[in-house]
C-alpha cells in the first residue's frame, strides 16, 4: 500500500509539473473576449446579493450597468465569485488556478484509468494534460467552467467506480449506497458547472458493457437518476440558449439532414485535431452545410461505418477500441450540432468543445504504445519510454507555443485572422480593440471586412459608425447607425449614438426622439439620460433637461460631465449654491476638469 501511494504521489506530481511548465506562458496572459461577461464586468461577483443572483434561475446577472442572462452555471460562477474575492481583477490568479485545475484533472484521469486496469494509464493522462488542443480550455479564463466540470465529472466517476468496481463483475453494488449517492451528487455539481458533461452516464454505460460480461438489473437502475439529472439540466440549457440574444442569427433553420451532415463532419474534425493538432485557431472556418453536395454525406457514413467495423471486429481485437470511440462520440454529442449552441454563429467547431471527449481517442493511443512495448521485453519498454517522452515533449512544446497566442485579445484576433481571414467576428473584435487605442483607420478596414462577409451585421455597422465618427466622417457614421437600426430597431446603443450625432448636426428634435427610444429600451442608461438633457436644453426645455441630468446622476453618481452641466443649468436658473456643489462634485470625480474649476472659482469670487 505504501509503495502504491508513493507511485501515485510521484506520478501525479510529475503530471502537475509538466502541465505547469507547458502552460507557463498563459500566466502572463490577460482577459479575453467574453471574460468580461464572466469576470471583469460581472458585478454579481462583488457582493452577497450577486451570489444570490448567481444561484437564482432566470434572475439575471449584473453585467456592467445592465442585467444580462448567461447559461445557468451557478457553480462555475460561484468559482469566479470566490476567485474575485481572492485576487480581484488580476488575471494571473485566474490563469494559475485554471492551469492547476487542469493538472489535477489529468492526475485524476490517471486514477480513473488505473481503476479500469487500462495499460499506459499514466501516458494517457499526460497526453491529456499536454495536448495543445486543451490550450483554449486552460488559457481562456471563461472556460474555467470546462476544467471545473471536468474535475467534478472525474471525481464522480472515481466515486462510481468505488460503488461499482467494473473490474469485478460479482461485486455487490446496491443503488442508493454511500458511494453511489456521493457519485450522483458530484455529477449534479458537474452539471451545475457546465451541462456539456450531460452524457457522462452514457460513458459509464459503455464502460460497463466493455468491462462486464453481464450487466445486472441493479447496474441499470443505478444509472437511472444520472440520466434524469442529465435530461433536466439539458432542457434548462436548451431553453436558455433560445433566450440568448443573437441566437436567431445562428441558422436554426437547418434540417435534421443538415444537422446530421454537420455532426458527421465535426466528429472527424475533432478526431483529426487529436492526432494532428495543426493548425489550431480560436475561430475555425464555418462550413456551408449543403445536402445537395454528395461528398458531405461521406463524413457521417464513414463515422457510422467505422464504429460498425470496430463492433464487428470486437471478438478479434477486443471491445476496447469500439468502447473508446463510443465514449469519444458520447462526450462530443452536445456540441455536434443537434442542439442550439450560441458559438455556432461563428463556427461549428471549437477546441474547447472536446475537453473531456478527447480522452476517448488519447487513451487507445497510450494503450497501443504500452501494449507494444510490453510485448517486446525490457528493450522494447526502454524504446517505448523514449518514444513516449518524445511525444510528450512535442505536445508540450506545441502547447507552450499555442499558449502565447492568448497573451492579449489583439494577439488572439490577429492569429485567428492569419489562419482564417474570413472570421468576421475576429475582424469585428480586432476593430473594436484598434478603435480603443486610437488606430481608427485600421479599425475601419476591419469593420469593412466584416461587412463584406456579413453585410447585414448590425454590430459591425454600429462599430464602423463609431470609428468613422472619430475620424470626422459624420454623414457616413450617421448612415451606418441608421443601417444598424434598420437591421435591429431595438438597438439601444445605436439609438443613443445616432441621437448624439444628429444633435451635433443641429437636428435636436430628431436626436430627442432617438434618446427617448434608447431610454425606453434601457431605462437605466446614464449616458442616454445625459444626452437627452443636452438636447432638451438646446430646444429650451430647461426643467426637463435638469430632470434628465439628475436621473443620470442617480444612476451614475460619479459622472463629472453631468455634474458640470447640471451646475451650469442651476447657475443660470438662479441657484448658485446648488450649482457650486455640482462643480465641486465634478472636480471630485475629475480633478483635471478645467471648465468646472473655472466655474467654481467664479462662484467663489476668486479672480
Amino acid at each position: 500500500m505504501k509503495d502504491e501511494w508513493r507511485l501515485l504521489s510521484l506520478g501525479s506530481a510529475l503530471i502537475v509539473l509538466l502541465t505547469v511548465a507547458a502552460y507557463a506562458p498563459a500566466l502572463r496572459c490577460g482577459f479575453m473576449w467574453d471574460d468580461n461577461f464572466y469576470v471583469t464586468e460581472n458585478y454579481s461577483l462583488r457582493s452577497l446579493e450577486g451570489l444570490r443572483r448567481i444561484w437564482t434561475p432566470g434572475m439575471g446577472l449584473q453585467i456592467g450597468s445592465r442585467i444580462g442572462l448567461l447559461q445557468y452555471y451557478p457553480l462555475a460562477l460561484t468559482g469566479f465569485w470566490v476567485q474575485y474575492h481572492l485576487w480581484g481583477l488580476h488575471p494571473f490568479g485566474y490563469h494559475l488556478f485554471n492551469i492547476l485545475l487542469h493538472a489535477v484533472n489529468a492526475a485524476l484521469l490517471w486514477r480513473v484509468l488505473r481503476r479500469l486496469a487500462i495499460p499506459g494509464a499514466w501516458w494517457a493522462a499526460a497526453i491529456f494534460a499536454l495536448h495543445p488542443v486543451q490550450v483554449e480550455s486552460v488559457a481562456w479564463i471563461a472556460e474555467f467552467k470546462n476544467a471545473l466540470s471536468g474535475l467534478f465529472s472525474l471525481v464522480a466517476l472515481l466515486a462510481f467506480l468505488r460503488f461499482r468496481p467494473l473490474t469485478a463483475a460479482r461485486t455487490r453494488a446496491v443503488p442508493g449506497s454511500g458511494y453511489h449517492v456521493l457519485a450522483l451528487l458530484l455529477f449534479v455539481c458537474a452539471l451545475l458547472t457546465k451541462t456539456a458533461v450531460c452524457c457522462l452516464p452514457v460513458v459509464i454505460a459503455v464502460l460497463m458493457w466493455w468491462k462486464l460480461d453481464r450487466i445486472a438489473k441493479r447496474d441499470v437502475l443505478a444509472l437511472v437518476p444520472w440520466f434524469v439529472a442529465s435530461l433536466v439540466f439539458g432542457l434548462i440549457t436548451v431553453k436558455m440558449e433560445f433566450r440568448t440574444p443573437g441566437t436567431s442569427t445562428v441558422g436554426w433553420t437547418l434540417s435534421i439532414v443538415q444537422r446530421t451532415l454537420r455532426a458527421g463532419r465535426a466528429t472527424w474534425f475533432y478526431a483529426g485535431k487529436v492526432f494532428w493538432p495543426h493548425p489550431l485557431m480560436f475561430i475555425y472556418p464555418r462550413w456551408d452545410v449543403d445536402p445537395g453536395a454528395a461528398w458531405q454525406y461521406l463524413f457521417p457514413v464513414a463515422a457510422v461505418t467505422g464504429v460498425a467495423a470496430l463492433w464487428l471486429l470486437r471478438r478479434r481485437i477486443g471491445k476496447g477500441p469500439v468502447a473508446a470511440v463510443l465514449c469519444f462520440v458520447a462526450m462530443l454529442f452536445p456540441a455536434l450540432g443537434f442542439f442550439h449552441v450560441y458559438f455556432f454563429r461563428y463556427s461549428y467547431v471549437a477546441d474547447h468543445f472536446q475537453y473531456l471527449a478527447c480522452i476517448g481517442l488519447m487513451t487507445p493511443v497510450a494503450v497501443a504504445g504500452a501494449t507494444m512495448a510490453q510485448r517486446t521485453g525490457q528493450r522494447g519498454r526502454n524504446w517505448g519510454m523514449l518514444a513516449g517522452g518524445i511525444v510528450l515533449l512535442a505536445l508540450g512544446g506545441a502547447t507552450w507555443q499555442r499558449a502565447h497566442v492568448y497573451q492579449d485579445p489583439e494577439t488572439l484576433w490577429r492569429d485567428t485572422l492569419a489562419k482564417n481571414p474570413n472570421a468576421w467576428m475576429a475582424h469585428d473584435n480586432l476593430g473594436i480593440i484598434l478603435t480603443r487605442v486610437g488606430k481608427f483607420k485600421e479599425a475601419i478596414e476591419h469593420f469593412e471586412s466584416t461587412l463584406q462577409i456579413r453585410p447585414d451585421d448590425e454590430e459591425a455597422h454600429y462599430n464602423l459608425a463609431l470609428a468613422l465618427w472619430q475620424v470626422g466622417e459624420i454623414p457616413a457614421a450617421i448612415e451606418h447607425w441608421e443601417r444598424a437600426l434598420q437591421l435591429k430597431p431595438d438597438f439601444a446603443d445605436a439609438h443613443n449614438n445616432l441621437g448624439f450625432a444628429l444633435m451635433q448636426q443641429g437636428q435636436f428634435r430628431d436626436a430627442i426622439g432617438h434618446f427617448r427610444e434608447a431610454l425606453r429600451l434601457q431605462p437605466d442608461d446614464a449616458m442616454a439620460h445625459y444626452n437627452l438633457g443636452l438636447a432638451l436644453w438646446q430646444v429650451g426645455e430647461k426643467q426637463a433637461a435638469i430632470g434628465e441630468w439628475k436621473w443620470a446622476l442617480r444612476i451614475k453618481p460619479g459622472f463629472p460631465e453631468a455634474h458640470y452641466d447640471l451646475g451650469v443649468a442651476l447657475e443660470q436658473e438662479g441657484n448658485p449654491k446648488e450649482a457650486l456643489e455640482q462643480y465641486k462634485q465634478a472636480l471630485r470625480f475629475k480633478p483635471d476638469f478645467d471648465k468646472a474649476r473655472s466655474k467654481l472659482a467664479h462662484l467663489q469670487g476668486v479672480k
